[in-house]
This record gives C-alpha cells, sequence and structure tokens, in this order.
C-alpha cells in the first residue's frame, strides 16, 4: 500500500516498512529522504505516518523505485529510530512466519529487536580464551548431546565457544544468567540478552538468553547451543506458537554454523532431526546422575478407598530429617468427585461435565461455569469421595500425616514460605531450591494426559525433580505413586537410560502420524470449522479445538497462512500444540 506525497526524485531509495502496530498485517513503502539514505538500511527502525499519525517499525525492504508507483505520491520516512534486525534474521522471520502458518512478521521482528533503542553499537569485544583447566579437544558438530541431570553443562559449553561466537539458549532466565556469570569468570567475553543486546550486536564471544535469544545478533555466528532442549518453555505460548528448538536449526543451516541440542532426555523431534549423530554419556555416570527412584504401585488397591497420601509416602513425611516435596497438578480442593452412597460421579446438570469443588464446598463446572450445591443429583446423599483432590484439600491430609506444617505452592504462589514439607503443582518444582524426596502424588494424570507429547513432559517434571534432590550418590530420591508401574517413562528413570522412552515414544509417533513424523495444528474460537475446512487439509475436532494435519511443516503452514479468516471469526492457531 502507498502514501501520497509532493514531489520527489524518482531516483531517490524507497524502503517497505513493516508496522509495529498491532493487528495490522500489511507493509507499506515510503520515500527514504536523502538526509537518512545513509543510515536507513534493512532492519532499521524507523517511525512512519500512517493513517495521520506517526508509528514505529521495521524496514524489510530496500532498493530504488521499480516504477509500480510513482515515488512523488509516497511519504517519506519521517525518523531514524535505530538499530534492529539484520538482513539475515529478516529473511529467518520469513521462514518462520511461513513454519508457524501466518502472514504476520511482526511478532518475529519484535523477537529481534532491542528492549530500547540502540543508535550506537560497541566494537567488537572477543577473546575466545579460557582457564587453562578447561577441557579441550576436537571441535563439537551438529547433533544431540544427551547428558544426566545432575551434570554440570559448562564444560561443553566451553568446548562449543572455542570454535568462534555462540548463540547459548536456556530455558530459565535464571539459570541463563547464572551461565553468563560463570562464563565471564572463564574469560569470555559475554553479552546477556535482552538487556545487552547493543554488546551482542558489537560482538561478542557468546550471546546468552532463553528462547528468545534464537532472534539475538551473533555476527560471525560459528555455534548454537540449545541446553535442555526438551523443555516446553522454548516453546512460545502466543501465537505464532514458535519454537526455539526449530528456529535454532535453521538459522544454524542458513549461517552455516553448528548446531547443538542438550538435554537429559531429548525429545522425539530432536532425535529424528538428529539421526545417528546422538552423543551419549557413559553408562556409569549417567545412572550416577539420575536419583534413586522408589516405585508405589497402586494396582491392587480397592478402588473406592484409595488415597493419594500412602503409607510409602508416610513414612518419607514423618522423617524430621527429610526436606519432602510432594507434586500435584490439580488446583483447588477437588477436581473429581463421587458419591459415597450410589458411588455415581458428580457431573454437571447442563453440559455433563465433571464438576469440581471450589474452596467454598460448592461444585462448580469448569466447562459452563455452572454453581450448585454440593449434594448427588442421583441420591441426594452430601456425603462424597475424592477421587481426585486438588492442592488445597491433600495439604490438609499430607499435614495430618506428617505432624508437620505442609506449605502449599501453586502458579498463582507470589512468596513461598519456608518449610520442611511442601504441595504444590509443578511450580513447586521451579520455587524450591532443594529437597530430599519429591514425591509424585499422581503421575499417571500426566501420563495419560490427552496429548501427544504427554510422556515427554511427564519425563521432564522428572528431571527436573531429579536436580531438586541431585545424584543417588547424595540421597537423591524420587517416589512416585503409580498405577501404571511398568509405564516406559518410569522404567527410563529406573533404569537411568531415557533411551528406553525413546524408542517406544518414536514408534508410537511414527505409527499414529504425529509430529515430528507429520505436521499437527489446533485451531479454536468462532468460525475455527470453516477455516479448517477452507485449507483443503486433513482435519479432525478434538475436544473445543479443531486438529489439522499436513505431511510437512512447511505445507502446513504455507495452507494456514494462505486460508482467508471467514468474517467475524476469532481464531487461535497453534502450530504444533504444545498442549494438544
Amino acid at each position: 500500500m502507498s502514501h501520497c506525497h509532493g514531489a520527489a526524485d524518482a531516483d531517490r531509495l524507497v524502503a517497505r516498512v513493516v508496522p509495529d502496530v498491532t493487528g495490522l498485517d500489511k507493509h507499506f513503502d515510503y520515500l527514504v529522504p536523502t538526509a537518512l539514505a545513509g543510515v536507513v538500511g534493512l532492519g532499521a527502525q524507523v517511525r512512519v505516518p500512517l493513517h495521520g499519525r506517526r508509528v514505529g517499525g521495521w524496514v524489510v525492504g530496500l532498493g530504488p523505485a521499480d516504477g509500480a508507483v510513482a515515488p512523488e505520491r509516497l511519504l517519506p520516512v519521517a525518523k531514524w529510530s535505530g538499530i534492529g534486525p539484520t538482513a539475515e534474521l529478516i529473511d529467518l522471520a520469513a521462514w518462520a512466519a511461513t513454519r508457524w502458518g501466518t502472514d504476520r512478521l511482526r511478532p518475529f521482528l519484535v523477537a529481534a529487536s532491542p528492549p530500547t533503542l540502540v543508535r550506537v553499537v560497541p566494537p567488537v569485544h572477543r577473546t575466545i580464551r579460557v582457564e587453562s583447566d578447561a577441557p579441550t579437544g576436537d571441535a563439537l558438530s551438529s547433533g544431540v548431546h544427551r547428558i544426566p541431570p545432575n551434570t554440570d553443562p559448562l564444560p561443553l559449553v566451553l568446548r562449543a565457544a572455542c570454535a568462534g561466537p555462540m548463540l547459548l539458549l536456556h530455558p530459565a532466565q535464571v539459570a541463563a544468567r547464572a551461565l553468563a556469570n560463570r562464563l565471564r569468570k572463564s574469560g569470555l567475553s559475554v553479552a546477556l540478552v535482552p538487556e545487552q543486546w547493543a554488546r551482542a550486536a558489537g560482538g561478542v564471544d557468546v550471546v546468552v538468553g532463553t528462547r528468545a535469544a534464537v532472534w539475538a545478533p551473533c555476527p560471525d555466528l560459528a555455534t548454537i547451543v540449545v541446553l535442555d532442549e526438551h523443555d516446553e518453555a522454548l516453546q512460545e505460548e502466543r501465537t505464532p506458537t514458535w519454537h526455539a528448538r526449530d528456529v535454532a536449526i535453521e538459522r544454524a543451516c542458513r549461517a552455516g554454523a553448528t548446531c547443538v541440542l542438550v538435554s537429559p532426555s531429548p525429545s522425539v523431534t530432536a532425535l529424528e532431526w538428529a539421526g545417528d549423530r546422538l552423543v551419549r554419556p557413559s553408562l556409569s555416570p549417567e545412572r550416577a546422575s539420575w536419583p534413586l527412584l522408589e516405585i508405589v504401585d497402586r494396582t491392587d488397591e480397592e478402588p473406592w478407598k484409595r488415597s493419594l497420601v500412602t503409607s510409602a509416602l508416610i513414612r518419607h513425611l514423618r522423617d524430621p530429617c527429610q526436606r519432602v516435596v510432594c507434586v500435584l497438578n490439580v488446583t483447588g480442593r477437588a477436581r473429581l468427585l463421587a458419591c459415597r452412597a450410589c458411588r455415581n460421579l458428580q457431573r454437571c446438570e447442563r453440559c455433563a461435565a465433571a464438576v469440581a469443588q471450589d474452596d467454598r464446598g460448592s461444585f462448580m463446572c469448569a466447562r459452563c461455569a455452572t454453581v450448585r450445591p454440593a449434594v448427588c443429583q442421583h441420591c441426594g446423599s452430601m456425603a462424597m469421595a475424592n477421587v481426585r483432590p486438588g492442592v488445597t484439600r491433600i495439604r490438609e491430609e499430607l499435614e495430618a500425616a506428617a505432624a508437620r506444617p505442609v506449605v502449599a505452592v501453586t502458579g498463582d504462589s507470589d512468596h513461598v514460605e519456608p518449610a520442611d514439607v511442601y504441595v504444590g503443582t509443578e511450580a513447586v518444582l521451579h520455587r524450591v531450591r532443594n529437597a530430599d524426596v519429591v514425591a509424585f502424588l499422581d503421575l499417571d494424570a500426566e501420563l495419560l494426559a490427552p496429548r501427544y507429547r504427554a510422556a515427554e513432559q511427564a519425563m521432564a517434571l522428572l528431571v527436573r525433580a531429579a536436580r531438586l534432590v541431585g545424584p543417588r550418590a547424595a540421597g537423591g530420591r524420587l517416589l512416585v505413586q503409580t498405577f501404571l508401574p511398568d509405564h516406559e517413562v518410569l522404567a527410563a528413570v529406573l533404569h537411568a537410560e531415557p533411551g528406553r522412552l525413546a524408542v517406544v515414544e518414536t514408534e508410537r509417533r511414527r505409527l499414529l502420524g504425529l509430529p515430528p513424523f507429520a505436521a499437527l495444528a489446533a485451531v479454536q474460537g468462532i468460525g475455527a470449522d470453516e477455516f479448517v475446512a477452507a485449507t483443503g487439509l486433513e482435519h479432525s475436532s478434538s475436544g473445543s479445538a479443531v486438529l489439522v494435519r499436513a505431511e510437512t511443516w512447511m505445507e502446513l503452514g504455507a495452507r494456514l497462512a494462505a486460508t482467508p479468516r471467514p468474517a467475524g471469526s476469532r481464531l487461535r492457531v497453534e502450530v504444533d500444540p504444545p498442549r494438544r
């Protein structure tokens, strides 16, 4: 789209600009004034007139007028604001837009830009100097490195840094900051992004950050290292749902750089990409790094007398020398209830979904928000059994069993009080720094979740817990209560051999046509059925969403991006949905 303007020379530069305006998914052409011709380049952040106001934007194209529109009809760029993404990152953003099914460049350009305007880039500051006791050896090659959960990744990172400028990604911000400090102490020049974006653009040995750092500048890029590749925090929650691992692989390929994915339990996607380029640790060190696993087999328990507070758990709870962390990914008082008199599960009379019990004792439907008294609609009894209690209720049971205070922790907890016994959702694994025992009260809810990544996500919880308790030599112990004692996830941890899970999971996904052996997206919202039908792709309903499948990611993304949205639709499109 173009704008009118007075006289302008036909030989001046024309800039194609993507405005930094939410919901405006177009680009516009502007004339580059002679005074700005020396500073407005590809990726530059500029101010331009748009619909009677000035807005920020990025230059994604630059060149002489092509004759399609007379230069004198173009409005000029109003101001050069600062430095933005490189031309290579703009091209990468265009690829990512198609890969994740959108025609929007703005989300990727935001990720690739500094948090504040940068006008001057500092000079290159590289040392590539490490302490004399740092490991040396052959340069790393692209592939997957499986390292045990309690193994320090720093030696591997230092080895990778010897090859030249490196991007280092970690899913956790605190861990990324700690790694940056350790690398500085090793003698390397480091930029922690996003706050040190300008330093990264100038040139350092290592650029460190979380998932968005995959879009950070790194001149002369030689290596990209992604730590904890299995962690779902590496995937963007907002749409487009890009994954830092996949962007890292593509960026390294385009730059001719090495890409190293590191994890205690690599994902099937990573292993399929790596092929035979998997580096495994020796058996003994890997086994020693994992904690002991105690499996509490509950298959012989009476179904209507099951309690999440088992005798095995009580032994640990009552040991005053042990700090115990209990994990239950269910908030509130109860999420699944049954009448003790007639044994009927309690459902919503309006939509038939299972009801939960809120903190006031009422039954509430999560699907339609209907609230009713805690009375069985079949027999009128008020006596209920908690088939699946929530954190609030289980805290009271644990406190009674432990005879000491128990602190509940959820994702909404702002402050965690000091205690020797905690219970919470998986957030407790991030809020508590160390423990002697981590007990998973109902891991089956994760193992049997209706998501194709369920097994990998359950394994990720066990990896996190393993780091919390430490290796088996230090007394680290995981306790898992389950009705599935032979599940491949538990077998992998019990034998300290994550490959057991990878073999089963790979074959399952291959047979079912799930990623990475096919491309999958979830579409939900008003107009989802009409939109999906217009794509012409294979699809099926799954709860509130419609799942769309294609043979390749680029085919899927291109179809999703090219299909017009129905009038009045409000859609959310998740490519490679993390929770489907």
